[in-house]
């Protein structure tokens, strides 16, 4: 075979397993097609947590291109504002550089980089995975890494291997999707780039998410806003309601949304039962799902990466191709440990009728607020600190009334006195 390994899609994810697989010793025998010529334009909040530092170390790679420290974090809901120092700043990066220079980092290691061709379609069988591309080639691999983003080609198929019910679904059975909506504009002149905000000011008036401005570098801000994917019809926004929350959302911080210019996606959360992989096959990144609180994809997909190619590996040296153990070894790692956690708290957070209760506990509890900041700088793992929520759940069960109640003001509605 002309390659051991193809992998669908040039973006973090795919760069990742490319650099991993090149450590290893086998940059000269792995193909990466993306469909889109870099540098491309990608909707994404661009924030680098702090776990995205230690893992593009431990693959190589650098971050060589403009970004914006962010030190501090603005958490807000109505009247109610706290800052949050962060023990390693985020940095934000615009994606079209960001990216385009991942891929040049590992071009420069020998892999073949394909742009303007990607994955249409596979066949896995016991000699190899056929892969047939935009560009009508076909190709065969030892293995296909799926790091081709939430409208995966192998991610839709694999998908029709999980049983029914893994993930948020429909009574259909169908999976049901994040909504994020994102634009990036320029500062007004003279204006100072403001401290990172998550709002979650919008959730009174419908979102189950929050709304972000980050800073960027150049004089720009990057707006946006996440909606999780609820499992009750009646709480669900469509596109024109979920830029009309942004927009409104937008006039408290002195923003005009334009016209035009804002763009949507939607992407899948992490499910822990979700299939990720099938003999010669596995998934990356978006195909494999996001942060199911934050929306967070970049270190996530970076994080994945290593338990990819070194799962790779270890198929290609023992020539055992079933990728059985993958899901699990996801999992086990401190990524997906991180994700499974995430999970819940966003379905209790964002999927139940008393998320007053709960944002009150994130909100007005001090230590869980400074813990999720840890999780988020990279400095502490979340999952790591049962004990620590298991008592600060403890502390808000005695003290959940007046939060809520102080909350409940805080937004200037009634929310204080019926759920919403």
């Amino acid at each position: 075979m002309t390659h051991e390994v193809i992998i669908a899609g040039a973006g973090p994810a795919g760069v990742a397993v490319a650099a991993r697989l090149a450590q290893l010793g086998r940059a000269g025998r792995v193909l990466m097609l993306d469909r889109f010529h870099f540098p491309r334009e990608k909707p994404c909040g661009g924030a680098l947590t702090g776990h995205a530092e230690p893992v593009m170390a431990a693959l190589e790679l650098e971050l060589r291109v403009h970004s914006w420290p962010c030190p501090d974090a603005r958490v807000r809901f109505g009247e109610f504002e706290r800052v949050v120092a962060m023990g390693r700043p985020v940095q934000v990066i615009r994606r079209r550089e960001f990216d385009a220079d991942l891929v040049a980092q590992v071009r420069a290691r020998g892999v073949e980089v394909v742009e303007g061709e990607g994955v249409e379609e596979y066949e896995a069988t016991p000699d190899g995975v056929l892969v047939t591309t935009s560009r009508g080639r076909r190709l065969r691999a030892e293995v296909l890494v799926g790091a081709d983003g939430a409208a995966s080609v192998v991610r839709k198929q694999l998908a029709g291997i999980g049983a029914a019910g893994n993930g948020e679904r429909e009574a259909n059975g169908r999976e049901i999707p994040h909504r994020l909506f994102q634009i990036e504009m320029e500062l007004a002149a003279g204006s100072q780039p403001p401290t990172m905000l998550y709002d979650f000011t919008p959730m009174a008036h419908g979102l189950r998410g929050y709304l972000w401005i980050f800073p960027v570098p150049g004089q720009l801000v990057n707006l946006g806003l996440m909606h999780y994917p609820t499992r009750d019809e009646a709480k669900r926004r469509g596109g024109r309601e979920l830029v009309e929350l942004l927009r409104a959302g937008l006039v408290d911080h002195g923003v005009a949304l334009p016209a035009r210019g804002t763009r949507g996606w939607p992407v899948w959360g992490y499910h822990p039962g979700r299939p990720v992989s099938a003999p010669r096959v596995l998934a990356v990144g978006d195909a494999a799902g996001i942060d199911g609180l934050t929306g967070e994809g970049i270190a996530v997909a970076m994080e994945q990466a290593i338990v990819a190619g070194d799962a790779i590996d270890s198929a290609l040296r023992q020539r055992r191709f079933g990728f059985a153990g993958y899901r699990r070894a996801l999992r086990r790692a401190v990524v997906g440990r991180e994700l499974a956690l995430d999970r819940r708290l966003a379905r209790m957070l964002y999927d139940t009728e008393h998320w007053l209760d709960w944002l009150a506990l994130v909100l007005r509890d001090p230590d869980v607020i400074e813990m999720y900041a840890r999780r988020v700088d990279g400095t502490e793992v979340l999952a790591d600190q049962k004990l620590r929520l298991v008592r600060a759940l403890c502390r808000h069960l005695v003290r959940r009334g007046s939060r809520r109640r102080e909350l409940g003001r805080a937004s200037g509605l009634a929310l204080f006195s019926t759920p919403a």
